[in-house]
């Protein structure tokens, strides 16, 4: 039964907007209708790439036939699918099943509009807790993620070759900037990455501030101002381009493709595209500020079961919502979606076939989730304020110290 009220569920939409717009980290209409036994089961995802030839729908409507039922899948952008979501809950009209950002899993369960995996029985036990803890709230687990993403940075082992810099240095931020200061001096370009003032820019930022030992709740301690100086130096001394500030993941991304760069901060969803660029690259983890793997945000969508009026719909979502995660669809869905599996067993089966993936897989096992830390419905409010300092840090209107000082007073206000 929902229980909260429409002006949150209306305040919750406009937050969770800001969450989800413009990341790339993570890429229909209709109640679930039908009776609780056979019929129609309504599935939304944020995937409106995949059409009905697509093997992600394929596999959707085989679980479906699985459990007896015909699934009614529509695809929404991400940012749409939130809103919708939200609006269906608000009139008691949500579909049996809903994919959703999972950052946005916080934001519907804290509306009333999720019920967690206590009461619907998934099992999550084999997921790493890293990546189950973007879908938790208050102690409550709200769904199972299908896989996760991440971020780390591909270098290009020519431009670092032709410099003299050997990449099994680079293990700290010193060693980092160190290797920028040589490439540069070689005529070549060091790091591109997002710093645009959206979602992007605090998803590419945050590796950086975590890898500081910097918190969400404190964005003006010490760490964070280190990290932002860190940008803002790399900027100041040329190691990186103006157009950072500017930059989404697919812009920055275009830059390191040109093979002009050392390095690229980017996703595991740029795979098949470097291979593409026919750059030798390599993958290396984001160092933190001593040496050891800084965690990095986890991207990619949970699996939940919203709240139904009639009740006895659960035990077939639950179904299709078992059959979706099962290791056998982790590796189909995840290997279709460049995703890394959200558990040891799925991901050992896809670095056996393809090893390129081991690094990822490292990547993921170091990443945290967004909400982690029961930042919850706060994190969206936070995350505003850390991308409008990074801007202004980088921009040069304020210093690191003042921008984040600035964040941190008006993120308290919004998080009272």
């Amino acid at each position: 039964m929902i229980t909260k009220k429409t002006s949150r569920l209306v305040g919750a939409a406009v937050v969770a907007v800001a969450v989800v717009a413009g990341v790339a980290a993570c890429s229909g209409s209709g109640s679930g209708s039908g009776s609780s036994a056979g019929g129609t089961y309504t599935f939304w995802d944020p995937y409106p790439q995949f059409d009905a030839s697509a093997d992600w729908t394929k596999l959707v409507e085989q679980c479906g036939t699985d459990a007896g039922v015909t699934i009614k899948r529509t695809g929404y952008d991400t940012s749409d699918l939130t809103n919708k979501a939200l609006l269906a809950g608000q009139q008691g009209n949500s579909p049996d099943l809903l994919l959703v950002d999972n950052p946005v899993v916080s934001t519907l369960a804290d509306a009333g509009i999720l019920t967690s995996t206590a009461e619907n029985k998934l099992d999550t036990s084999e997921i790493q807790k890293n990546i189950l803890a973007a879908g938790q709230l208050d102690g409550k687990t709200y769904g199972v993620p299908i896989g996760a993403n991440t971020l780390a940075l591909y270098y290009n082992k020519a431009v670092l070759n032709a410099a003299g810099v050997d990449i099994a240095t680079v293990k700290d931020w010193n060693s980092l900037t160190d290797a920028l200061a040589k490439v540069t001096a070689a005529g070549k370009k060091g790091i591109t990455f997002s710093a645009i003032g959206t979602e992007e820019g605090s998803f590419q930022f945050l590796p950086w501030f975590w890898g500081s030992g910097a918190d969400l709740k404190k964005l003006d301690s010490d760490d964070a101002v280190k990290s932002l100086t860190l940008w803002t130096d790399w900027l100041k001394k040329g190691y990186a381009p103006n157009s950072v500030i500017n930059n989404t993941q697919t812009t920055s991304w275009q830059e390191f493709a040109t093979g002009d760069y050392a390095f690229g901060e980017n996703g595991t969803w740029q795979l098949g595209n470097v291979k593409k660029a026919g750059i030798d690259y390599g993958i290396l983890t984001i160092p933190g500020v001593d040496g050891s793997a800084a965690p990095a945000p986890t991207g990619g969508e949970f699996m939940t079961i919203p709240v139904q009026k009639d009740t006895a719909r659960y035990a077939t979502s639950k179904k299709i919502a078992e059959c979706l995660t099962s290791t056998k669809s982790f590796v189909k869905t995840d290997t279709t979606l460049s995703y890394i599996a959200p558990t040891e067993a799925a991901q050992k089966e896809q670095v056996a076939a393809n090893p390129e993936l081991q690094p990822w897989v490292d990547a993921v096992a170091a990443a945290k989730g967004r909400t982690s830390d029961n930042l919850g419905t706060d994190y969206p409010k936070i995350s505003k304020e850390l991308w409008t300092a990074v801007q202004n840090a980088l921009s040069g209107s304020q210093s690191p110290e003042a921008a984040l000082k600035a964040a941190q007073t008006a993120a308290a206000a919004a998080t009272k």
